[in-house]
């Protein structure tokens, strides 16, 4: 039986290294199997050239083989009547046919070293579409061992502070919906609200016109149409992000295409949108939770990454839906804002991690000042 709450804490930070260091081990897995997949994507590149390079060059050993024959035939030629030719003569059939020969030579050592290239890529692809493979199941394996611990160690370990966190990510979530009802507060009385007032205000002077100044009446008209087709806009734009349509109708990628290039248009943040694997209709929380993590990562490198690039890779794997967001900004220290966050109470990265984990997935932050930031999600996959 443990002795003391010093005992209980050390035992919680023993749990706490093992799981990090199998999450990162995941992590590392995870990157293992994406640099292969762009090596894979390399070679295969590299094999389609070396192949179209080996099929120029067994043409040229052909019409290489065709003139050694004629040079061979002349020079046997030559031989034959030695005393009809001059010395210049002679002298010509012997360098053009030691010079077709040297060609033939060189032509088919080349065919030879393209051969082999060929054959090492061959091999080189089939190796490494084995490396994919492993990381995955390894992936998935490490899945299994994380699930065990955090099913079976982590449960021990979490009744330590476990109503003590649970209320302040309570209050972290009471929190944030209240910031984001002021948020939409604001949004509708300085947008929509404004241009409906602008809308009362034209109508009326419109009326005043009609009898007496009816071209002017017209003018206003159209200018309050274009009112209107504004406040409308707005007011979509409000409405999707608080709820895409898109989402439920479409889909995931679809949602997030339309997102992407909307938040490009209004902050001015060029977004390489990538999407990997075979696209699937999935269960209608985990695509909101997805887009919700996109939608806050990159409202998170609009605020602080002073950078206006991002990428977004969105992966459907076979067993789960991996995400990497990167930025190229001016970064920050992972481990000191956790500690800071939990001591301010701000549930911002924090929060997508508690979201990350409630779905049973994997959460990483890879982070240096200076040096940008990459953040790597991991949901496990279920289909609609």
């Amino acid at each position: 039986m443990l002795q003391s709450l010093g005992e209980l804490n050390s035992l919680d930070r023993i749990i706490q290294h093992t799981i990090e260091a199998i999450e990162n081990s995941k992590t590392q897995i995870f990157d293992i199997a994406e640099s292969a997949r762009k090596e894979y994507k390399r070679l295969q590149q590299e094999l389609e050239n070396v192949r179209k390079e080996t099929t120029e060059v067994i043409q040229g050993v052909d019409l290489a083989q065709k003139e050694d024959r004629k040079k061979r035939l002349q020079l046997m030629e030559v031989h034959r009547d030695f005393h009809r030719y001059s010395e210049e003569m002679v002298e010509k059939a012997y360098q053009e046919a030691t010079e077709s020969l040297s060609q033939l030579v060189r032509l088919r050592e080349q065919e030879k070293a393209l051969r082999r290239r060929r054959d090492e890529l061959e091999r080189s692809l089939k190796n490494l579409q084995k490396t994919v493979e492993r990381a995955e199941n390894l992936v998935s394996q490490v899945g299994v061992v994380m699930g065990f611990l955090s099913g079976n160690l982590q449960d021990f370990s979490q009744q330590i502070g476990d109503i003590q966190q649970r209320h302040q990510l309570g209050l972290g979530v009471i929190k944030a919906q209240e910031e984001e009802r002021k948020r939409v507060a604001r949004e509708i009385h300085d947008g929509p609200a404004q241009s409906l007032a602008n809308v009362v205000f034209r109508v009326e002077l419109c009326e005043k016109l009609v009898d007496v100044d009816l071209v002017r009446a017209k003018t206003e008209l159209q200018e309050l149409k274009v009112i209107v087709k504004d406040g409308l806009q707005e007011v979509r734009r409000i409405i999707f992000d608080l709820r895409p349509m898109a989402l439920d109708d479409l889909g995931l990628v679809p949602a997030l295409r339309r997102f992407v290039e909307t938040f490009q248009e209004r902050e001015g943040l060029r977004i390489d949108l990538t999407i990997m694997g075979k696209e699937k209709k999935l269960h209608n929380s985990l695509e909101i939770a997805c887009f919700r993590l996109i939608q806050e990562s990159l409202s998170n490198i609009q605020k602080h990454a002073k950078i206006k690039e991002a990428t977004i890779k969105v992966e459907f794997a076979s067993a789960a839906i991996n995400i990497i967001i990167e930025d190229q900004g001016q970064g920050f220290d992972w481990d000191k804002y956790q500690k800071e966050a939990r001591g301010k109470k701000s549930f911002g990265l924090l929060g997508m991690e508690e979201r990350v984990k409630l779905l049973g997935g994997s959460f990483a932050v890879k982070s240096i000042p200076g040096q940008g930031t990459k953040i790597i999600i991991r949901v496990p996959r279920e289909e609609d």
